[in-house]
């Protein structure tokens, strides 16, 4: 991991303000320059992390007709499966090499907003799928909430500023297959560079290499996460919402060497959304005359909209 920062909530959770404020200082600052580090002490034990490759692993092994009826048209992929090559990246012609699942927020104390949401899609021939798919959901949700309170006090808000619009907020818990790679891709790439759409992705180790990061100076950076450790990186949203000041990185998944083509690669990536109504408007205390406003003003669902239409997933 020495190609990106490394943290430790356990810093920024204990009792000593001192090490708290150097999380919120080691995070904003590498934030601030390569958008990207390695987080250790996060409440995903590794036991929930094998379980669900497990489980992920056999689902993506069944048969294509029995994955097929879990594709849900009309809903932008924003529920069950989502078959090969649906999805590109942004101003990309050719579909990336992989398919995948979203489990999506499911909200227990009551709140309206679970109107607003697609219910998620029950897999029948894995019966510990879902079960353990949205276990490990609440625990990527928990630690990205503490990540966005240290973020929130390097910027200057309120620690609290991000709880209320990522509690029942849009998130998603993306389960990926990247399967071998058949015959010449002809410019296709298991995922083209691109910055995230939302807050900030936590993602656990992937299966296999492959993964780079686009530094300040143009290079592709090879990043792999160590089996206690997962891949922090800020959204685009975020980015907006900062004017900059937070990063959103262009990173890639580049396809193998042509002797590893017949294996498969898997990643578990999971999207920070906030509730659509948070307005993504440039933060007056990130904007000054060496800095001035880069975005225009949006909330995070039409940002969200604007950019499954970019990508293909709805029209």
């Amino acid at each position: 991991m020495e190609n990106i920062p490394s943290v430790d909530l356990n810093d920024f959770l204990s009792n000593d303000s001192i090490r708290k404020q150097k999380f919120v200082d080691e995070i904003g600052a590498a934030y601030s320059e390569i958008g990207f580090v390695a987080l250790k002490g996060h409440f995903l034990s590794d036991e929930l992390s094998d379980n669900l490759y497990k489980e992920v692993k056999d689902f993506f092994a069944l048969p294509q007709e029995v994955k097929d009826k879990y594709e849900i048209e009309g809903i932008g992929g924003a529920r069950g499966f989502t078959s090969f090559g649906k999805e590109s990246a942004k101003g990309k012609k050719e579909g990336d090499l992989k398919e995948f699942w979203h489990f999506g927020q499911e909200v227990n104390d009551g709140e309206k907003i679970q109107d607003t949401y697609h219910p998620n899609v029950q897999v029948k021939e894995n019966p510990d799928f879902n079960r353990i798919g949205m276990e490990v959901f609440r625990q990527l949700e928990k630690t990205a909430t503490y990540v966005l309170k240290a973020l929130a006090l390097y910027i200057g808000l309120d620690e609290n500023y991000f709880d209320n619009y990522v509690h029942n907020g849009n998130s998603i818990l993306r389960p990926i297959h990247y399967p071998p790679i058949i015959g010449e891709p002809k410019g296709a790439v298991r995922a083209g560079a691109h910055g995230d759409i939302n807050l900030i992705t936590l993602l656990m180790g992937a299966s296999a290499a492959g993964l780079e990061v686009q530094a300040n100076s143009g290079e592709w950076v090879a990043v792999t996460a160590l089996p206690d450790q997962l891949v922090v990186n800020v959204g685009d949203m975020l980015s907006r919402l900062t004017n900059n000041k937070l990063k959103s990185t262009i990173h890639r998944v580049v396809n193998p060497p042509k002797k590893d083509w017949g294996k498969p690669r898997f990643s578990i990536p999971f999207f920070t959304h906030p509730k659509s109504e948070m307005s993504l408007n440039c933060l007056d205390i990130c904007i000054d005359k060496n800095n001035p406003k880069a975005f225009e003003d949006i909330t995070a669902g039409d940002y969200l909209n604007e950019r499954l239409r970019e990508l293909g997933l709805i029209k």
